[in-house]
């Protein structure tokens, strides 16, 4: 934030290095009190659904959950408040799991057994890497995020390429083995083709014909080499991913992180670091 924003609005820069800045200790301590609160707020949670410590304590469980609610409520309104460009936060990533670790709890005044979904607020615990200032954790993420990035058409290309021979197999066995054997429709074989060139096979439906057997036999061996290829395509692609450093530092305006060391200017809105 330039120093002529920070001279009229001195409180609000303050907020913010407090809330977005892992750097200094008042946003350190801000941040390890956040996490403990985070944590605490799931355990409830996950205490919650045990149905005989629902029965003992089902008051101040409800209680602790709405006070971690009121808690994460306030401090997604000061980061609002604190950021120059709240918009762009609030559709950011951070700023989309700051709002679904509230939303539950809301929802559940409508919907009945939605609090359930609290456990949103586990994904809050990424800034980890950013409070410990594990830099070099954050640009490991980065490249993974670039080789995924740069896999996503190689990938669509080959899930299309399997659901077509998913398609062909599970009419093929419809034809094979027909509704005796339990393949009563082709959508039913088409998820024992699923099932089976997954590896997974839940063994619910079985091919009871030599035809059938051996078209299984096929499709398995086949399973076991399509499983290897989107590892492949991933792998390659962090081989080439450029492995830069980066730095814990948060865009005053758009609070994106994980810039250079030496940048300036943020990489997404084009603020003033």
């Amino acid at each position: 934030m330039n120093e002529k924003n920070t001279f009229k609005r001195p409180w609000r820069y303050q907020l913010y290095r407090i809330i977005f800045e892992a750097d200094t200790p008042g946003g350190k301590a801000f941040d390890i009190s956040l996490f403990i609160c985070i944590i605490l707020s799931i355990f409830a949670v996950l205490l919650e659904s045990v149905a005989q410590i629902r029965t003992n304590y089902r008051t101040a469980l409800r209680a602790a959950e709405w006070l971690f609610t009121l808690l994460f409520t306030i401090e997604y309104i000061l980061r609002l408040i604190c950021v120059g460009k709240p918009v762009k936060y609030a559709f950011s990533f951070y700023g989309l799991v700051d709002l679904l670790a509230i939303a539950p709890s809301y929802l559940s005044l409508i919907v009945s057994g939605t609090q359930s979904l609290i456990v949103i607020r586990a994904l809050r615990l990424l800034r980890v890497f950013r409070v410990m200032k594990l830099a070099h954790f954050v640009g490991e993420a980065r490249v993974l995020r670039t080789a995924l990035r740069a896999s996503v058409r190689k990938i669509i290309v080959f899930l299309g390429t399997v659901l077509t021979l998913v398609l062909i197999i599970g009419a093929m066995m419809y034809l094979v083995e027909g509704e005796e054997a339990g393949f009563t429709s082709i959508p039913q074989s088409i998820y024992w083709a699923v099932v089976t060139l997954t590896t997974v096979g839940y063994g619910d439906i079985a091919p009871q014909t030599v035809t059938g057997k051996f078209l299984a036999s096929i499709v398995m061996i086949i399973g076991y080499g399509i499983i290897a290829v989107p590892t492949g395509i991933v792998t390659v692609e962090l081989s080439e991913a450029r492995r830069a450093a980066v730095s814990t530092r948060a865009c005053p305006e758009c609070a994106v992180e994980g810039h250079d060391p030496d940048a300036r200017f943020c990489k997404a809105c084009g603020a003033e670091l």
